[in-house]
């Protein structure tokens, strides 16, 4: 990653930890590389972070990291107090979005947080601009699907999860939404 991919990735991290308990079992779907979860060490207890682009799975200062696909690759069923998705849904195909939305509410406690942080479409230009320059590494950017951040609290409340924080950030072009089970 280049510094200003890691400057938006920490600035993302930094808009979730508010949303993480004290001594939280914390799921980081789409973990890159288990950023969220070692800058958020010792503030968590468990730990899990699942990406498919893993080039394999480890055991990282006590935070597993499985290279695989949510919920698919789990290593077990037992519920998290907080999911985080940062930078996630944008890459989710729209036929998965809503068994997506309901596997997110399956594996979260009563009470938990699902944090997502989500760029507005119009992101996708500036990021290709970016990567042009050599700028950003661009994570991915071919995966993205045009995702329209307001329709993600229908799809998760579809799912049993309640919106009960929505802000842009990022000079409006990034948008962090947490909902509760």
């Amino acid at each position: 990653m280049k510094a200003l991919d890691r400057l938006l990735q920490r600035w993302r991290i930094n808009k979730a930890r508010p949303y993480i308990k004290q001594n939280a079992r914390v799921l980081d779907i789409g973990c890159a590389d288990g950023a969220l979860l070692q800058q958020l060490n010792s503030l968590i207890r468990d730990s899990v972070g699942i990406d498919p682009d893993l080039p394999y799975s480890t055991d990282r200062d006590g935070h597993k990291l499985i290279a695989g696909r949510f919920p698919d690759d789990l290593p077990d069923a037992r519920p998290f107090d907080a999911i985080t998705m940062l930078a996630v849904w944008e890459h989710v195909p729209p036929a998965l979005q809503s068994s997506m939305a309901r596997h997110c509410a399956q594996f979260l406690k009563p009470g938990g947080n699902l944090i997502v942080t989500v760029p507005s479409p119009k992101v996708d230009h500036i990021l290709r601009f970016l990567r042009a320059l050599h700028l950003i590494d661009g994570m991915s950017l071919e995966q993205h699907y045009g995702f329209d951040p307001k329709i993600l609290p229908q799809l998760l409340s579809g799912a049993g999860l309640t919106l009960f924080k929505s802000e842009k950030f990022q000079l409006g072009l990034n948008h962090l939404l947490v909902f509760k089970k």
